[in-house]
């Protein structure tokens, strides 16, 4: 190699190392996560999934990057959450329903008319099984790392039910879960256990005469034309978690897995349900709109819902199995010392 040439490649190789020093150390790939959720576009779910995947780039300064998939794009809840469980998705929001897949036990949370009260609920929620739900979840291969919301369920049909003796004899859909005959048994009725995608045609045909159903999905899955009288007996309002792959969250850093935390943090399981609520304010008009119609039960009346239904739940504990009873006790306790506040 002749000076000139020699002296021409040191330049290039002494420029090539300037120019990386003057830029600086290289930026790492941002771990990529995806999130799987069934909130239909342009509701509070997807306002709130979004939310939370912009909160967690921002807060991980760029170190985690969460694609979020709504609307069911990879798969139904119970199909995602199992492949969450086994690491084919990394996180995601459930309802309860969907939880009690992988952790049966909080299948109790959605007993009907299992709390006097919004207010005793949320307290029992916020004050008293974070740490317990977050253990059985551990156990099953997910992180839980706050509370999502659904909304208040109530009963649906042609005709009002203000009171539980209506129900003896009728033919009433029930969910497809160990729990979801209880509330129908107890009054008389007959459950027929229905996927959510046969319920219109259900109500159509005269295989149900009754249903019930989220006060949101109720209108817009159509629910309200073909069943368009609710009797707002709010026998649930159904909570909802968010999870991740444990073993996931167990390979980031620890800022990582910190941003991941103060993400949810920053809008809480208080925050969440406020902005459901007051959803469902708009989608009970909206139905008003439609044509459909509310029938609200004075407080006697839903006492005489709950007291009849609360025979049941000692046999639902004993049917869940598991965990069940020392998670039962867990939220007993809960609503004692919720209800003195």
């Amino acid at each position: 190699m002749s000076v000139s040439i020699r002296s021409a490649f040191a330049m290039s190789v002494g420029a090539a190392i300037c120019a990386l020093a003057f830029q600086g150390p290289v930026q790492a790939e941002p771990v990529k996560l995806r999130y799987a959720s069934s909130a239909p576009p342009k509701t509070v779910w997807a306002m709130q999934t979004e939310r939370l995947a912009k909160d967690i780039n921002e807060l991980s300064k760029g170190a985690l990057q969460v694609d979020a998939f709504i609307n069911s794009q990879l798969g139904s809840e119970q199909d995602t959450i199992a492949q969450i469980a086994r690491g084919r998705i990394d996180m995601g929001g459930y309802s309860v329903t969907a939880g009690a897949l992988i952790v049966p036990e909080l299948a109790l949370l959605n007993l009907p008319f299992l709390f006097e009260s919004k207010e005793v609920q949320d307290c029992v929620f916020d004050k008293h099984l974070f740490n317990p739900i977050q253990g059985m979840f551990a156990k099953k291969g997910l992180q839980f790392l706050g509370y999502a919301h659904v909304g208040e369920t109530n009963i649906i049909g042609t005709k009002p039910y203000p009171t539980p003796d209506q129900l003896k004899g009728v033919k009433a859909r029930a969910q497809p879960t160990k729990l979801g005959p209880y509330l129908w048994t107890a009054f008389g009725a007959n459950p027929n256990p229905l996927p959510v995608t046969e319920w219109a045609a259900a109500h159509q045909s005269g295989l149900v005469d009754v249903a019930d159903a989220p006060m949101t999905f109720y209108v817009f899955a159509g629910l309200g034309k073909v069943a368009p009288v609710l009797t707002a007996t709010r026998h649930l309002d159904q909570g909802g978690v968010f999870v991740m792959n444990k073993k996931t969250f167990d390979k980031l850093p620890k800022e990582a897995q910190q941003a991941m935390v103060q993400a949810v943090e920053r809008n809480p399981g208080p925050t969440q349900r406020a902005e459901v609520r007051g959803f469902e304010v708009k989608v009970a008009q909206m139905h008003l709109k439609n044509g459909g119609s509310i029938v609200e039960l004075t407080p006697e009346q839903r006492k005489v819902w709950r007291d009849g239904m609360e025979g049941s739940w000692g046999a639902a504990v004993k049917a869940m199995g598991g965990e069940s009873s020392q998670f039962w006790q867990q939220i007993q306790s809960g609503i004692k010392a919720c209800e003195k506040k």
